[in-house]
């Protein structure tokens, strides 16, 4: 589709919208981003954009935009909720609106590796490009990772693969996005701000399979309940036996053959067992070796943010789990954890239910720590049954309980369950402050 001369209006001044306007620019369209935000707040947004040609319309003024300005065609970007006004203002105008992921798809010029799940993503994604790259396979990766898959599908034309994080905002607009493999880590609670029902959030992600055909792959994790499926599937699981990829005694097995050592990686935990596994099974879909793939896996180093081993202070090891924002994600932290932990946990209320991780606490934790807004709920639910302390609205305050509660040999961890926004701009802010926390207390 030509977009040259037309008037496209592009919602969302972050990264996926900035990087779809300027794309669109390109191609010669005549575009205005419009975003709610005060307009001092996207001041050097607006000039940047400006300098390219591209105008930004900020605050009420965007909406304003929304109900009288002609457009040929509006670009949604995956964070804005299509529920608010600007963007029900298009849809009322039948004006004809995609995703930012459908616009770079329609411009993509190679197959795509598309990996969706609640947790492990971006893990996932990266393993994903290493591996391929390492084995001659040229790949880069975007979406939901950053950058956004605008940013980066010029070069798809000079790539073997595009290797997306897929998210469900994302999925949600799709119209004729297809993967070749497309990868489903897992399913569980998450982003109910933003989901009226988990039913909802699940038809958001299964849309990943949805355009694909019976020459396309599925990597999935077993332990979903997926419908039938048009693509061929690999399968694995690191907690149930019966899926081609599995874990047995520290390794993964494909189909009984012994692939690859957890010790042999810079990995911990059995949920990151399950990124391996998948990131193999794309390999294998491609038609490589084990021997190709293992190496360039076991030189891999896992994110900041994601049960990231800070140090050890007095026999006490910490960790930094920033990345946890949901439910499934601490469960997964625990269950990597062999020694009494310390969890710090709290933030933002995005209406997840605590109660179903209360065992699993009380098993592991010899104390919990709570901040932020979940604070109070979550104290109520687990104080019957183990010694819970509330910070209150203080990180600084959190690590300083933490220490206190903490015995040689016990691991403190901070994996919050829930989202940062209560307190920090973002997962990363918060684990960057607790890491420099961290890495401010005195040892004996």
């Amino acid at each position: 589709m030509s977009y040259a001369n037309q008037s496209i209006a592009v919602l969302g001044a972050g990264e996926s919208g900035e990087s779809a306007a300027i794309l669109l620019r390109q191609e010669g369209a005549v575009i205005t981003v419009l975003d709610t935000a005060e307009e001092n707040k996207l001041r050097k947004k607006i000039d940047a954009l400006g300098a390219q040609g591209i105008r930004l319309i900020a605050g009420l003024a965007a909406e304003h935009e929304s109900l009288h300005g002609r457009y040929d065609a509006v670009i949604l970007s995956p964070g804005i909720d299509p529920t608010v006004p600007l963007v029900q203002n298009f849809i009322k105008r039948r004006i004809e609106m995609i995703g930012e992921l459908e616009l770079a798809y329609e411009m993509c010029q190679c197959p795509i590796v598309g990996i969706t799940g609640t947790n492990g993503k971006t893990t996932t994604t990266q393993l994903v490009e290493k591996m391929l790259n390492a084995c001659g396979v040229k790949t880069v990766a975007s979406g939901n990772i950053g950058p956004a898959f605008s940013a980066k599908v010029k070069q798809s034309k000079d790539l073997d693969v595009m290797t997306l994080e897929v998210s469900s905002f994302q999925l949600e607009t799709i119209r004729r996005f297809r993967c070749e493999i497309a990868v489903w880590l897992g399913f569980a609670p998450d982003h109910l701000d933003r989901y009226p029902s988990m039913d909802e959030y699940y038809k958001a992600k299964i849309r990943i399979f949805e355009n694909q055909t019976a020459d396309d792959w599925a990597v999935i994790n077993v332990r979903d309940k997926l419908p039938e499926l048009k693509a061929k599937k690999i399968t694995f699981s690191a907690y149930v036996p019966g899926a081609d990829f599995e874990l047995r005694e520290g390794a993964i097995y494909f189909r009984g053959e012994r692939v690859l050592a957890m010790a042999d990686t810079k990995l911990r935990g059995s949920h990151n067992a399950e990124n391996l596994m998948a990131t193999l099974g794309v390999g294998f879909v491609r038609g490589l070796s084990f021997a190709q793939m293992v190496p360039p896996l076991c030189d891999y180093k896992p994110l900041p943010h994601r049960c990231e081993i800070l140090r050890t202070v007095n026999g006490v090891e910490w960790v930094n789990d920033s990345k946890g924002t949901n439910p499934d994600s601490v469960e997964k932290a625990l269950h990597s954890e062999t020694r009494p932990v310390v969890l710090i946990a709290g933030g933002k209320d995005k209406g997840f239910e605590y109660d179903l991780l209360t065992d699993l606490v009380a098993a592991r934790c010899r104390s919990v720590v709570v901040l932020g807004e979940m604070a109070d709920r979550i104290e109520a639910i687990w104080k019957s049954r183990l010694p819970v302390a509330n910070a209150g609205w203080s990180l600084e305050k959190a690590v300083e309980l933490a220490r206190g509660l903490a015995q040689p040999g016990d691991v403190v961890l901070f994996s919050p369950g829930t989202s940062s926004f209560d307190m920090f701009k973002n997962y990363a802010d918060r684990g960057n402050q607790f890491r420099a926390l961290v890495h401010a207390l005195p040892a004996q």
